[in-house]
């Protein structure tokens, strides 16, 4: 009863968006860091904290009865237990997000990798379509993972200054359009460059340096792009929302997938170069469509080399096993965006 009024409290008084419950790992599981002999069973035998399960329910029933979706719940939970994000009433824990620790430990991974690493570990970025729906998940690129000498985001990318913004701008494109919701910690928007220290200021003062800006103003945009296309929230728990295209080019680095909306219509492609190298690459696309390129993470406003990511050809023929293709060049270390669009502008070669 104390535990979940001090919830209430923080969310009552202090208005608190959300609660995020640490280590919820070590409270489910009785033989968590734990040998053989060192714990006992449930009545079932099994290795469940049942009463630790039991209060983590009537906590989230509370505090969802009490707020609503005006606030959130999050479990840092880094095993696989079952319906930690399912409704109480449906035997789940919940909560209304869990951290998506496995994409983060391979996302990062991957990033801090030499390109010309990259292809043999292409399928860092894939495996989380493999278990993302089911949970609610949230991307967490938190302070914990930019304190205790782990290094700050921008230190971890690859490559020289210019490859480590571009590096970090393509992944921040990565991650705001992959399903599931996001987590930023502070600094990560411009490119703190040292860790997290909680007794003094972030490092405002390297606004002054471009690359600094450019990175601040994509992160806006991005956060722009998030609220008010609705192809990149209102489906990301849900399977109809999301399509690879091309998911297997180890070759070149490059990853495309779509992002839908309810609507019909609604869907935004999303492409990845990430090698330091420009790229002409044809893309399978449906029959009938059209598209334009609203975000390039190369942009020169991004502080990016300024390679515009342009749509030079479309074609009748058969690409990626869909009808019809488009061919565009991809300025290197890259995330585009491209809007699908009723209007044809392009010149169609048969």
């Amino acid at each position: 009863s104390f535990l979940i009024s001090n919830a209430v409290f923080w969310l009552d008084r202090y208005h608190a968006d959300g609660l995020r419950v640490d280590a919820v790992t070590s409270m489910l599981h009785l033989d968590y860091s734990r040998n053989e002999g060192e714990w006992e069973p449930n009545i079932y035998g099994e290795n469940v904290n049942l009463e630790a399960k039991t209060f983590l329910q009537e906590f989230n029933t509370a505090v969802y009865k009490e707020f609503g979706n005006n606030i959130m719940t999050i479990a840092e939970e880094s095993s696989d237990f079952p319906k930690l994000t399912k409704p109480v009433h449906d035997g789940g824990v919940g909560f209304g997000m869990k951290w998506m620790m496995g994409w983060m430990h391979d996302t990062l991974f991957y990033f801090k990798e030499d390109p010309i690493a990259r292809k043999h570990h292409h399928h860092k970025l894939t495996f989380a379509s493999m278990y993302m729906y089911n949970e609610n998940y949230m991307m967490p690129l938190s302070h914990d993972e930019v304190v205790h000498g782990k290094a700050s985001l921008i230190y971890k990318m690859k490559g020289d200054e210019w490859q480590k913004f571009a590096n970090l701008r393509a992944l921040y494109v990565y991650m705001y359009t992959h399903p599931g919701t996001k987590l930023l910690f502070m600094g990560d928007e411009f490119g703190q460059t040292n860790e997290w220290n909680f007794k003094q200021s972030l490092d405002w003062h390297l606004l002054q340096y471009p690359v600094h800006q450019g990175l601040q103003s994509l992160v806006k945009d991005l956060n722009h792009l998030y609220k008010e296309e609705t192809a990149f929230y209102e489906n990301q728990f849900k399977p109809e929302g999301f399509e690879w295209v091309e998911a297997n080019d180890e070759a070149n680095s490059v990853y495309i997938y779509l992002r839908k909306g309810k609507r019909r219509g609604d869907v935004f492609m999303v492409i990845l170069n990430l090698t330091p190298r420009v790229i002409d690459y044809k893309v399978g696309v449906n029959a009938g469509t059209h598209w334009e390129v609203v975000l390039n993470s190369d942009d020169e406003k991004y502080s990016g080399s300024g390679v515009e990511a342009h749509i030079f050809r479309e074609d009748h023929d058969e690409w990626m096993n869909r009808p019809r293709s488009i061919t565009l060049n991809l300025p290197a270390l890259s995330g585009i965006v491209l809007k699908q669009i009723k209007d044809k502008k392009y010149k169609i070669y048969v």
